[in-house]
């Protein structure tokens, strides 16, 4: 009865208005524990192939264990390496620490501990800002108990604890540090004693947002909410709907928005407002026939992989509906690189090699390229506005030229002036890619003697916004 309520409550709930968007600004990143390597260069290596793949962000794990204050030091030493590399490539690290159910945080002293070892990572790694606390905690592989006796949610008000205690650590050592929770996984059955006891995140969401509001606090618990958007099978399409279900995919975004919403606004802790990511998000795809040896062991039934097409096609996609989404931050491929054991992942744009790229590789490179640049799709009510200059002015041989440098693909209207009485001598329309400067030449001209000067109008390609105008500095012509 409880359950049915919170489907029917959210199919009631009107969505969020489009008055902003994920848009250009959004990251997009990919999630492989590959990138931990023993050496920089080795480190830089991987990078550069997810750089290659379009990927501007990178998430790895680091295990926590009960009785641990810091992490191992090889494994320390790794991560030293990645976030080295990471700086030469102009790339930003993420970092989840996560533990099995074997060593869920359940006691006061366990959550200190949890808490020392967040403060250690984020001393030794001052570079790097952003931590997920936990991993999938509505499921049972990743937390235990998940029901108390009388089948009522224990996860959900323990994992608020742990997030309040690791907020307050990595805030402590750095008030800028991000603390990310959730990491939910898209389902769950809720129903207790089935020998897979798991949460769905509709029920985890909201019983978390009960133990927050009566557990009291005045300071939230999480900066940003990340949750795993996988459809049930490879084969099903990212812009699949779950409207009568609890499972929450990337299509579902405005049922997300009016969950978090119902959870925590009204309280210290955003939640219709608060970013969200889409932490991992992956596609298996078949394993041609001259890389099988690459891979071992059997593909279970139920993945369903797809064609390398259609692969790329999915993250594609899904980096279109995240784009439109207001509140997204950014959204994780996972993986960068395939994992040799088939019944593990291969959503992978590389191969189990490592280095070898399949076909998706472009296609995904192409859609994160087309996401940074504003024109990956349209989106109802999304309007980009253009931070652009114009620069190098000049008359040279009778041409008027300048340089217009956009930050997104633009359409731009551009004039000469004749000062003062701003009378347009020649105009000029054309396209600019966003970052890459555009050359505006004008036709020769004998111009008169007097004062110019050029200006320019440009708008967004797709999504346009109001008009930015530029207008160079004045230049004369004397006989």
């Amino acid at each position: 009865m409880r359950l049915a309520s919170i489907i029917c409550a959210l199919a009631a709930l009107a969505a969020p208005g489009l008055a902003r968007a994920g848009g250009p600004g959004m990251t997009i990143g990919g999630v492989d524990d590959a990138f931990k390597q023993p050496t920089i260069p080795a480190a830089k290596a991987k990078l550069d192939l997810a750089k290659l793949a379009g990927l501007r962000a990178v998430r790895m794990t680091v295990t926590w264990e009960r009785g641990r204050v810091q992490p191992e030091d090889v494994e320390l030493e790794a991560i030293r390496n990645v976030v080295a590399a990471a700086q030469l490539d102009a790339v930003d690290v993420y970092l989840s620490i996560t533990f099995g159910s074997r060593n869920t945080p359940l006691t006061g002293e366990h959550r200190d501990q949890f808490a020392q070892f967040c403060q250690t990572l984020a001393n030794d790694l001052p570079s790097v800002r952003r931590f997920t606390i936990g991993n999938e905690p509505n499921l049972n592989r990743f937390w235990l108990p998940q029901f108390g006796p009388n089948g009522e949610d224990v996860a959900a008000p323990v994992y608020e604890q742990l997030l309040a205690v690791a907020y307050d650590a990595l805030k402590g050592v750095n008030p800028q540090n991000i603390v990310i929770g959730g990491a939910v996984s898209p389902r769950g059955g809720d129903k207790p004693n089935t020998g897979r006891d798991t949460h769905s995140p509709t029920v985890f969401i909201s019983d978390l947002g009960d133990a927050y509001r009566v557990s009291g606090r005045t300071k939230p618990i999480m900066d940003w909410f990340a949750i795993h958007p996988y459809e049930e099978t490879s084969s099903v399409p990212p812009t699949t709907k779950h409207t009568n279900s609890t499972t929450i995919a990337i299509a579902d975004y405005d049922k997300l928005v009016a969950l978090l919403g119902r959870a925590f606004d009204g309280t210290a802790q955003p939640g219709s407002t608060i970013p969200i990511v889409y932490n991992e998000f992956g596609v298996e795809a078949q394993i041609p026939g001259d890389k099988a040896t690459l891979y071992e062991g059997t593909e279970p039934d139920t993945t369903k992989p797809v064609s390398e097409a259609l692969q790329g096609a999915y993250y594609r996609q899904a980096i279109q509906l995240a784009f439109c989404q207001p509140t997204v931050r950014g959204i994780f491929i996972f993986h960068v690189f395939d994992e040799p054991g088939l019944p593990q992942w291969q959503s992978g744009v590389y191969y189990a090699d490592g280095t070898t790229p399949k076909t998706s590789r472009a296609a995904l490179q192409a859609a994160a390229d087309a996401s940074r640049r504003g024109v990956v799709t349209r989106c109802a009510g999304l309007q980009l506005p253009i931070k652009a200059t114009l620069t190098g002015l000049s008359r040279v041989a009778l041409h008027a030229r300048a340089s217009l440098r956009c930050d997104l693909d633009c359409t731009y209207y551009a004039r000469v002036e004749k000062l003062p009485a701003h009378s347009t001598t020649q105009v000029l329309r054309g396209t600019a890619v966003g970052g890459f400067p555009a050359r505006l030449v004008f036709l020769p001209l004998r111009l008169a003697p007097g004062s110019y000067r050029i200006t320019a109008a440009v708008r967004a390609t797709v999504n346009p916004g109001p008009p930015t105008v530029l207008a160079g500095l004045p230049f004369r012509i004397r006989r």
